[in-house]
Order: C-alpha cells, then sequence, then structure tokens
C-alpha cells in the first residue's frame, strides 16, 4: 500500500511524506488505541512488532505483531477476578521510525496522566523456541549490525562498538522492568516463564565488551540488554525511558513471546496465482475469514 502511495500522482498538490506517516500511523493502530471509558476495568498497553526477514523468507511471521492484534480491543478476567482490557500497536522493524520517535508516539498517549492512561506497559517481539522470557534489562545501544532491518539499514553499532540511537531523550545506561516477574514467572504452563537477568556491558574503565549472567555493573556502559541490540531491546528501552518520565510508578517491561516454528527447510515456492486467489477467497467471506489469518 505504502508503494501504492509513493506512485501515486494526484491532480492537486499533496504532501507525500505527512499521508505515508499518517497512513503508517493508522494502520498500526497508534490513532485509535484509546481505552473505552469503563469504571473499574484495569488498562494494559502492549506492542508487538512486523514480521522480518521476508525477502530471505515469506512464509515469516512475527507472533509478538499476531499476538498485539489479536489482543487489541479484547476484555480479559485476571487471576484476582477483576477485568482488564488490552490496546495494542504494531511497530515496524526499522530504525528510521525509531529514529522519528515511533515509540514515544506510540507510548505518550497511554503514558500520559488522565483518564485514558494504562496500568500497564509491555513491549513484546519474537523470542525463542517453547519459552516465554521475560527481559530483566534493556540497554541504551545499538550494537546489531551487521543484522539490518526491513530497510536494509544497519544502525551503526556493533558489539565491540556500541552506538546510542539518534533521538533518545536522557536514562540510565540500563533500565530494569517493573513488571511482577514474581508471578508472572510462576505460570509454566502450557509454555514455561523464565527472567532474563543477562546484559553485555562495557565496564567503567574498561574497552571492551563483556557478558554479564546477572545484570550490569555501576557506572557501566550499555552493549546489550537482555534483548540483545536490536530493536526490539530498543523498544523496551524507549518505552520506559518515557514511562520513568512520565509515571514511574506504573508497571512496565519487554516480553519475549515462543518463536514461530513448523516452516519446512526447503519451502516449495509460492503460487503466487493460489495466494492471489485465496486473499480474494478471505475478502469476500467477511471479518470471519479475516480473523483466521
Amino acid at each position: 500500500m505504502t508503494v501504492r502511495l509513493a506512485r501515486w500522482q494526484p491532480e492537486f498538490p499533496v504532501d507525500r511524506a505527512a499521508l505515508k506517516s499518517r497512513f503508517e500511523d493508522a494502520s498500526r493502530g497508534l490513532t485509535s488505541n484509546a481505552f473505552r471509558p469503563a469504571p473499574g476495568v484495569r488498562r494494559i498497553f502492549v506492542s508487538g512488532f512486523d514480521p522480518f526477514g521476508l525477502d530471505a523468507e515469506l512464509r515469516r511471521a512475527n507472533p509478538s505483531g499476531s499476538a498485539a492484534l489479536r489482543l487489541n480491543g479484547r476484555r480479559i478476567t485476571l487471576a484476582d477476578g477483576t477485568t482488564a482490557e488490552i490496546r495494542a500497536v504494531v511497530l515496524p522493524v526499522r530504525y528510521a521510525d525509531f529514529d522519528a520517535g515511533i515509540v514515544e508516539r506510540a507510548y505518550g498517549p497511554r503514558l500520559a496522566a488522565g483518564p485514558g492512561s494504562a496500568d500497564m506497559i509491555t513491549s513484546i517481539s519474537q523470542g525463542y523456541p517453547g519459552i516465554f522470557t521475560l527481559e530483566a534489562w534493556a540497554g541504551r545501544a545499538r550494537s546489531a549490525d551487521p543484522y539490518p532491518d526491513n530497510a536494509d539499514a544497519l544502525s551503526g553499532g556493533t558489539y565491540e562498538h556500541p552506538v546510542t540511537a539518534p533521538g533518545l531523550g536522557p536514562g540510565a545506561e540500563f533500565l530494569r522492568t517493573s513488571l511482577p516477574t514474581g508471578a508472572m514467572t510462576g505460570v509454566q504452563a502450557p509454555y514455561p516463564v523464565r527472567l532474563n537477568t543477562a546484559v553485555t556491558e562495557i565496564p567503567a574503565g574498561q574497552q571492551g565488551p563483556v557478558d554479564r549472567a546477572d545484570g550490569p555493573t555501576p557506572g557501566s556502559r550499555a552493549v546489550a540488554g537482555g534483548g540483545g541490540g536490536y530493536l526490539s531491546n530498543e523498544v523496551a528501552y524507549r518505552s520506559n525511558r518515557l514511562r520513568l518520565e512520565l509515571r514511574p510508578d506504573l508497571p512496565g517491561g519487554h516480553l519475549h513471546t515462543p518463536v514461530l516454528t513448523g516452516t519446512a527447510r526447503r519451502p516449495r515456492p509460492v503460487d503466487r496465482g493460489r495466494l492471489r486467489a485465496q486473499r480474494g477467497r478471505d475478502h469476500r467471506g467477511g471479518a470471519g475469514s479475516a480473523a483466521r489469518l
């Protein structure tokens, strides 16, 4: 759709950058994630991610984005019998969007004081097979090169030479989760849930990176949080840096979902004719068909 917008030649002036930004924000839920007014209903705000690496495998999905789409707008009953409403956004896997503040635009309205504010925030991304992982620490640095984003762009940071993301507000090198990790790791079925306290840092007075299993040491520089030095770590850092600025008592953190498995090692080529036909059937089938995708 963004390609079609770029190729569109209207007979009147149009601000293409603003048009693309409005489309991106609307399609990702940034313009329609307000909680419904309801006394006594708790409010949980989450984010997921687009699929990534589609150039290598078209069938790839991202369970964090799928979870966000599935949960958005739902009301659930919590263990204590209270009701919670979940609102969600889906974020791009592109450094440029993060540089432009998409995380802060997504989380800011739900962290601002008022009746529409969240009671808890959690960023979500794809993790490891067969396990949910709560990340204890988010690091301030980018260090994932040479692994590119979905626009084939690099961050400029490596494991040996991490960099700070452009436009990032002031904050500590590492931020710790404030989610109720004890209660969350008490759930071990149908998938185990673990708390990951590992980080990579450059210790104070040293030049090289060091892996730490039990969190950062005083005065160190961040290389990678528990989730690495990619955008999954950065969304956790950005959202929780903003949380500490606006709502420091609010629970917040990052969750890695189990990775999707089952794609064949040598998948059959995609039959694009059949794919278009199936999309047509899903479109004609209405909301019930779309919900199965």
